[in-house]
């Protein structure tokens, strides 16, 4: 399966749920369906986007 058809897919299932994917999000998807990022480089942004701040 091609990067684009798995996003694709993806996307898909996402929105069956009513869900639609950030902008931002949906700028990586792009660039990883064009062999401009990985899905190593998507990870590093999402967890540097969506990590838990903890309390010391």
């Amino acid at each position: 399966m091609t990067a684009k058809a798995a996003w694709d897919y993806a996307i898909g299932m996402i929105k069956v749920d009513g869900l639609e994917p950030t902008e931002d999000f949906k700028k990586y998807i792009e660039l990883e369906k064009a062999g401009k990022a990985t899905t190593e480089d998507l990870k590093q942004y999402l967890d540097k986007k969506y990590k838990v701040k903890q309390d010391v």
